[in-house]
């Protein structure tokens, strides 16, 4: 999909500002609701999805079900917020072996399960805004044992508010964005403590922009 576009050290696949933020996505809520609205802390247009089944609402992109982003870019960061229920977004990767290996994030599981094709990754997210940092080459490696290529597919899943979703060459303290991809004020979203863990948590990076 954007293969033979230039990516630069900034790429945005999803903002929620604009006429149409979603024309590159697929939307599927057969239960719950989506809709723009007017974040209050933020006063921006923001994308939010809800639903009492997490699998049952969300977006994804590429369109094409057999397509790829191809984004090349290792790291990743989505600008959500916290509604106080279950959540969960999936970014599907290609390895060094050309397999498709698909990273799952969510709040509601509280260990880390590997299989050949996914892994899924136990998450906590504190209150309000958060940005939530995700290191896709080294997840990749200390996972699979393979190489990073590329990003072919993002899905976002009921329940959050969603700003922008960014891929970047490498992370960028909040003073180093550009205004546009600034979140200040935002609370820090949190790996689950280790205590409550049977195995070692996910390698996601959590920052404030509030508190750079």
């Amino acid at each position: 999909m954007f293969q033979t576009k230039f990516q630069g050290p900034l790429f945005t696949a999803y903002y929620s500002v604009g006429s149409r933020p979603l024309d590159n996505w697929a939307v599927q809520c057969k239960e719950g609701e989506m809709q723009q609205v007017l974040d209050d802390i933020i006063k921006s247009n923001v994308l939010q999805i809800q639903s009492p089944n997490v699998n049952s609402c969300f977006i994804t992109c590429p369109l094409n079900s057999k397509g790829s982003l191809g984004v090349r870019l290792p790291f990743v960061t989505l600008l959500v917020k916290n509604l106080g229920r279950f959540f969960t977004f999936e970014i599907t990767i290609l390895d060094s072996e050309n397999i498709r290996r698909r990273l799952r994030m969510s709040n509601y599981h509280s260990i880390k399960k590997l299989s050949t094709f996914m892994i899924t990754m136990p998450i906590c997210i504190d209150e309000g805004w958060n940005q939530l940092n995700l290191k896709l080459a080294e997840i990749t490696n200390q996972s699979f044992n393979t190489i990073y290529v590329e990003t072919v597919r993002i899905q976002v899943h009921a329940n959050c508010r969603l700003r922008r979703i960014y891929f970047s060459d490498q992370l960028y303290k909040d003073d180093e964005l550009p205004n546009a991809y600034r979140m200040l004020g935002t609370k820090d979203a949190r790996e689950k403590p280790k205590s409550m863990l049977k195995k070692k948590a996910a390698v996601v990076d959590k920052k404030s922009a509030g508190d750079q």
